[in-house]
């Protein structure tokens, strides 16, 4: 490139040195700002830099000026703040669904919206855990084609597996096509979800998204609009249990007073809640009565106990009894 063309390109250039190199505790001088575009080839004067300065501020880039033994310019704010930055390295760190390969890279690119300076704190922010995060690289592009559908209104086939006792991906339903209408997306316990229409059901179904493959948007118009109209992902979400399936039921706890948090944290403050005694209340949730839902339940001991119905009182010793037989077959 000759120096000309690099000249027509000053000002980019010096909006880079800004961004990568300035920040409220770090400031350069004109000097240090006319070597840096040196080494791009690009010569620059004092006088000149004033009027690129203004420029960039009239772009709605906020240059400040420092004065102390030296006066010093640097960006002031931008259009994301460190914390606001360090939440998002966070989600993106602690997502189940995003690999580590593709964590790191949108982490880099994360870090490219701040200085260098402030970049190191988010490389800090990345070592939080050792989290498991889904094989499926392939993911992103799902997600795409998800979101392509659902602008087209079109449905969409794909297959779906799970995993076996080997390790190994096995296919479920005989590696049937599944052709569904997609309706949203959702993220559930580190989980990320497709909201689908089976018209073959006529019911509503959610599938993990990392474990579909071989999707495609189909050109049949999707089904389901009339059901959707109206649809509470939020309530969906919460009756469902991470997501595994069950049938809607109204379900009565009989719960000990210090357990009114835990039951408003998973239910949300408007579940109904009737006090008992002094020591007791009733809440009366809608959930999808799932094994996930009963051993909920089953962590609190005898500080919640299902009141009704009496199918799912009778389904939860159910499940009770074979974990305890389970155990007491291992000792015959």
């Amino acid at each position: 490139m000759s120096k000309s063309s690099n000249q027509k390109l000053k000002i980019l250039y010096l909006m880079r040195i800004m961004q990568e190199y300035t920040d409220e505790s770090h400031g350069l001088t004109l000097n240090e700002i006319i070597s840096m575009l040196s080494g791009y080839g690009i010569k620059a004067e004092r006088k000149s830099l004033y009027d690129d300065f203004e420029a960039l501020r009239t772009f709605g880039v906020d240059i400040e000026k420092r004065h102390g033994k030296t006066v010093t310019y640097y960006i002031g704010s931008r259009d994301f703040e460190m914390p606001e930055l360090k939440l998002l390295v966070d989600a993106v760190q602690s997502s189940k669904f995003i690999t580590h390969k593709k964590s790191s890279a949108l982490i880099k690119k994360i870090e490219n919206m701040t200085s260098r300076y402030e970049a190191q704190q988010l490389q800090r922010q990345v070592f939080v855990a050792n989290r498991i995060k889904t094989m499926n690289e392939s993911i992103y592009y799902t997600v795409d084609d998800i979101h392509r559908a659902i602008s087209a209104d079109r449905k969409i086939s794909f297959q779906y597996y799970e995993w076996n006792e080997n390790k190994e991906k096995q296919l479920r339903r005989n590696g049937k096509v599944y052709v569904v209408s997609p309706w949203a997306l959702t993220w559930d316990d580190e989980n990320y979800y497709m909201i689908a229409y089976d018209g073959e059901g006529k019911i509503i179904k959610h599938y993990r998204v990392d474990k579909m493959l071989k999707i495609d948007v189909c050109e049949e118009k999707r089904e389901g609009a009339d059901i959707f109209k109206n649809f509470d992902m939020a309530l969906y979400s919460q009756k469902t249990f991470g997501m595994y399936g069950g049938k809607d039921e109204q379900v009565t706890l009989k719960c000990r007073n210090d357990m009114a948090g835990i039951i408003i944290d998973r239910f949300g403050q408007d579940v109904t809640m009737r006090k008992l005694n002094e020591n007791f209340f009733e809440a009366f949730v809608k959930v999808a009565v799932s094994p996930l839902f009963l051993t909920w339940v089953m962590n609190f001991g005898e500080r919640v106990k299902i009141i009704s119905p009496q199918h799912v009182i009778d389904r939860y010793i159910e499940i009770a009894k074979k974990a305890i037989e389970a155990y007491e077959g291992e000792h015959e």
